[in-house]
């Protein structure tokens, strides 16, 4: 039967959720339809770079979608042009192409990569990917993903994704064949626990593909635009890659993502393409607005500051508890919990207003808004502490 106020039954269930309605959201704080408050340190999923509701990106979206929302993606719009050459003055790479999702933008990458290889390359296909990865849900994408829990779903997969083992090079090169045209990788493993590819790997990887005449492709989903405490993680590594994608963070909530490639590397022709609404202007004014603001020099100064400042506090917490090693960058973090006890973390901190993932059994993923405060960390942190307390989690991991 359905509910009257809020039909729950009208939706797919693709996952589990609380029957909880959010109907605001203001900077790290969502409240419901009862008026209760929740601090969010989720964030759409390393979504909403900007806390929710921005002023900036309301105000841009208002005023475009007074002016132009769509022309169609067989013209130009300034919105687009503007905002392509934003990223393009700000990263390593020539070209871009808007999507509307980071699985859109990937699957894009997967079909340049081929088309490269078909042009250059004796029509070589394969991309070499990473076990536990995470690049979509599109059928391409979940091919290409590391997820296990993939394994079984939608057979047959989309075939020429060997996997090889994140920070180990030499499983890179056994992979490498005459079939082989690109390696794609996350800098950070975000979905299997935080796992962060170190720079040495990074650098290493850029020589071992650029060796072998090889296209690196980066996926920067979630840990593009800010997220890390540069605006693209690559430049942590000193590298400079073939193709990068974005999703998430760059619409600051909207549904945007890009692809990114060199000159040598964009080698789509009219008709490779396309998708209704990639590129449409109301989007790409959103994006504006994001760009401008993470990619100043004092926001990422604070990201950096304010990471650090919650890798110490998840540090002070897991000493005083028991728990296990502070994992990723920025403000992409995970806390090892050593023990299988997640996901009824999470679903207490809700119950105390205080929104937590849990990607594994045993990890908490933190992915708060890159403006996120002291205070606000402060108080996720006091919450985890007396959950992990309640818990008993120290006498457990003993």
């Amino acid at each position: 039967m359905i509910d009257a106020t809020h039909p729950f039954d009208t939706l797919m269930e693709i996952t589990a959720r609380p029957k909880t309605v959010f109907v605001r959201g203001e900077g790290s704080f969502l409240w419901d339809d009862g008026g209760k408050r929740y601090l969010d340190f989720i964030q759409g999923w390393a979504v909403n770079c900007l806390g929710h509701a921005p002023p900036a990106v309301a105000e841009a979206l208002a005023t475009q979608a007074r002016k132009l929302i769509t022309p169609s993606p067989a013209y130009y719009n300034d919105m687009s042009l503007k905002l392509a050459k934003a990223l393009v003055e700000r990263s390593c790479f020539d070209r871009v192409f808007f999507d509307n999702s980071g699985a859109q933008a990937n699957e894009g990458a997967i079909k340049l990569a081929r088309k490269y290889g078909a042009l250059h390359k004796n029509g070589a296909y394969e991309i070499i990917t990473f076990a536990n990865g995470f690049h979509g849900r599109t059928l391409a994408t979940m091919s290409a993903s590391g997820k296990k829990a993939f394994d079984p779903m939608f057979e047959p997969k989309v075939p020429g994704f060997p996997k090889a083992i994140l920070n180990d090079l030499a499983s890179v090169e056994r992979l490498i064949n005459d079939k082989t045209i690109a390696v794609m990788i996350e800098p950070i493993q975000g979905e299997s626990g935080v796992w962060l590819a170190s720079d040495q790997f990074l650098r290493d990887l850029r020589a071992l593909t650029a060796a072998h005449g090889l296209l690196l492709i980066v996926d920067e989903i979630q840990t593009g635009v800010g997220r890390t405490g540069k605006l693209f993680h690559y430049e942590h590594a000193g590298i400079e890659p073939d193709i990068m994608t974005l999703g998430k963070g760059i619409g600051g909530g909207v549904p945007l993502a890009a692809l990114l490639a060199t000159e040598a590397a964009a080698c789509f022709e009219p008709g490779d393409q396309g998708g209704t609404f990639c590129g449409n202007p109301l989007m790409c004014a959103a994006g504006l607005v994001v760009l401008d603001h993470v990619a100043a020099p004092a926001f990422l100064k604070s990201v950096t500051e304010n990471g650090l400042y919650l890798e110490s506090e998840l540090q002070r917490l897991s000493a005083r508890h028991g728990l296990g090693e502070v994992r990723g960058r920025g403000l992409l973090l995970a806390l090892d919990l050593r023990v299988p006890i997640a996901a009824s973390i999470v679903a207490e901190a809700f119950e105390d207003g205080v929104l937590l993932n849990a990607p594994r059994p045993d990890t908490l993923r933190f992915m708060p808004s890159l403006n996120v405060t002291r205070r606000e960390i402060a108080l996720m942190v006091d919450c985890l502490d007396a959950l992990m307390a309640k818990s008993g989690v120290a006498r457990r991991v003993a």
